[in-house]
Parts: structure tokens; C-alpha cells; sequence
């Protein structure tokens, strides 16, 4: 094997968070007024700091990832409302819609028999796959394991309905003024803040206890223990 082939290595979470939400959301709430920024110019520069860091993703992994594509278009969807004025129902519409979009393609993606939960949650760099799907094949519970993952497939749509549920309901509730204020701008900083406690931290913990029924009907169904699905290779 060449020591040029790299391992992909995964994003940081700490810097998604600081350069998607915790910058911008400052740059709105602190830098929209007369005597700042401005209305417009904090709204653009709270826009590149994403948009930046998007394409920094980009360059770094050399393919699109998928959630950085929906956070650029999220961002040029929600500077396009601000910059352009449209009527504030647009803004809780796309944050709507974002989710809903991907809670769709969840939920087709297991009726063309390849649930995107499988390839979230069984990582080979994590399980041992080969194992798992040895000892399912061994006990004649192949089929019985797709039903279980096609569930956890549904599940996993249901945490999108939800977090498309709160984004409406956020957007209406705090964004109340026209597009292109400064107090919208504001608005749409608190309501950036606000949406990682009340969707994020929420959608995480429904997503992590789909992951404890896979892992837990994977023992099950195979017999095996949790030292023995891991994938203990360096």
C-alpha cells in the first residue's frame, strides 16, 4: 500500500459549530446596527463565514458532502430572503423545507431497499461487518434484520419531521420582522443560536438511541457481543 493513501478524517464537530452558528449568530446579533455593520453588509458577512467553511470542506475532502451542500444552499436560501426582503413566512418555510427534503429522501431511500441508515450507522471502520453479516446469513435471520433496519429507517424520517416541525415553529416564533432590518438580522442570529439546544442537541439524542436499537437488535439477532461486532482493527 502507498503511504500517500490518506484516511479520510472526519470533520470537526467544534469548528462546524463555531464557523456555522456561533460566528454568524454573533455577527447578526451585535454587528446589524447603523453604527456597525449595517443591516446588509453584517447579513453578507455573517453569510461567508459557512459559505467559507463549506468550501473549505470541499477543497479538504475533494467530493461534495452532502449536509455541507444543504448548508450552502441553506445559507444562500436564507441571505437571499434578508438581501432581497421577501416576506419573513419564506424564511420559516425554507426551514422547513430543508429537513423535510431530507426526511423524504430517508424514507425513499428504504423503499429502494438501501436505507440510508444503514450507511449512516453500519460503518465498516466500526463494525465487523463481515461478522455481522456472516453470522446473520448462518441463522437464516438476513431477512428479519433488513425488517429491523427498515424500521430504524423510518425512525430515522421521523427525527427529520421533527426537526422540520421545530424549524417552522423557531422561524415564526422569534424571526417577526420584515427582511432586510436590522432587527431581523438580530432575530435570525437568536433563532440560529437557539435552534442547536432545542432541534440539534434533541434530534441528536433521538438519533443515538436508533443507534442503540440497531446495535442492540444486531446482538440479538447474530448472538454475538459488543467486543465481538466492534471492529477491532488498528
Amino acid at each position: 500500500m502507498s503511504t500517500q493513501t490518506q484516511t479520510k478524517r472526519p470533520n470537526n464537530t467544534l469548528l462546524e459549530l463555531i464557523f456555522n452558528i456561533v460566528i454568524p449568530s454573533i455577527i447578526l446579533m451585535k454587528l446589524s446596527g447603523g453604527e456597525y455593520l449595517g443591516s446588509v453588509y453584517a447579513l453578507v458577512v455573517a453569510l461567508l463565514f459557512p459559505l467559507g467553511y463549506g468550501l473549505y470542506d470541499f477543497v479538504k475532502n475533494k467530493s461534495m458532502n452532502f449536509i455541507s451542500l444543504l448548508g450552502f444552499l441553506s445559507t444562500l436560501l436564507t441571505g437571499g430572503i434578508g438581501l432581497f426582503e421577501l416576506d419573513v413566512e419564506w424564511l420559516a418555510i425554507k426551514e422547513a423545507a430543508i429537513p423535510s427534503a431530507i426526511g423524504l429522501v430517508v424514507l425513499i431511500s428504504g423503499f429502494w431497499g438501501k436505507p440510508l441508515i444503514a450507511k449512516i450507522l453500519l460503518n465498516p471502520i466500526l463494525f465487523n461487518l463481515d461478522l455481522i453479516y456472516q453470522s446473520l446469513s448462518d441463522q437464516g435471520k438476513t431477512d428479519l434484520f433488513k425488517a429491523k433496519i427498515q424500521r430504524a429507517n423510518h425512525l430515522l424520517s421521523i427525527t427529520f419531521v421533527f426537526s422540520a416541525t421545530m424549524n417552522y415553529l423557531l422561524a415564526k416564533w422569534i424571526v417577526i420582522s420584515p427582511a432586510g432590518t436590522t432587527k431581523f438580522n438580530e432575530q435570525l442570529g437568536e433563532m440560529t443560536m437557539l435552534s442547536y439546544p432545542v432541534i440539534a442537541i434533541p434530534s441528536m439524542i433521538m438519533l443515538s438511541a436508533i443507534m442503540f436499537y440497531v446495535v442492540k437488535s444486531v446482538m440479538k439477532l447474530t448472538g454475538l457481543k459488543w467486543d465481538q461486532i466492534l471492529n477491532a482493527a488498528n
